[in-house]
Order: structure tokens, then sequence, then C-alpha cells
């Protein structure tokens, strides 16, 4: 899938591992994705969730008859960090005909949780 021009382009999203039951994908912690005192901003996290969670919304569904769409997003931001990578690991909680909800948790490369967050996707038919 041609990310470029995107939002995951702009923030440095990259996929590492995509399949319908897990979805992994870091994020620099840098100058995109620092908040003004230098830490990464917690906008910068919900948005590595949502994009997690609805690329693997998107194994899941059939895409020439269907889309899939966030719909809700929830985020404890449990840990700062300064600089690194963070990494999104997100996995289906349920998966219906018309929504899923994903669980996606953000760790740094201790494996230390920074974020973790619920997803609830919407599948919607193509018109």
């Amino acid at each position: 899938m041609d990310v470029s021009n995107t939002l995951i382009e702009t923030l440095g999203i990259e996929t590492v591992k995509m399949d319908k039951d897990e979805v992994i994908m870091t994020m620099p912690v840098d100058k995109r994705t620092h908040q003004p005192v230098g830490y990464l901003h917690g906008g910068a996290s919900v948005a590595l969730a949502e994009t997690a969670a609805s690329m693997g919304s998107m194994l899941n569904v059939n895409l020439e008859t269907h889309l899939v769409f966030g719909i809700e997003i929830n985020a404890n931001h449990v840990k700062s960090k300064r600089e690194g990578t963070v990494t999104a690991s997100a996995t289906p909680t349920h998966v219906g005909k018309t929504t899923m909800v994903w669980e996606i948790k953000i760790t740094d490369e201790a494996d230390n949780l920074i974020c973790i967050s619920r997803c609830t996707i919407g599948v919607v038919p193509k018109k």
C-alpha cells in the first residue's frame, strides 16, 4: 500500500508485521513526533495506534466492497519518552461485520509500556 503523502509518511511510521491477527508498526520519537517541550506527543501515539488498528482491519475485510474508518479511540499515556523508537502491537479483540475493536500496546526499545489504547473501527460498504 502506498503511504506517500499521508500522515503515516509524515510521522515516519513503518510496518514490521502485517497480519489480520496482529499488526506491528514503529514510529520514531523525534522532532516530527515531539510536543513543544521535547517529549513524545500523545497525539502522535494515538495516530500510531489508530494506524495499526486500521491497517489490521483492512486485512479483515474485502476492500473491493468495504472501507474501514476509526470511529472511537482512547489512550492512556503511562510513560514519557524523549528519543528513540516506539513500537505499536495491535491485536483484534472483536472482528465483526460492521465493527472491529483493537487493543494497541505501544512500547519502547526496552519493552516499557508507553501507551495502551483501544480503537473501534467501523466497517462501511463502498457506495
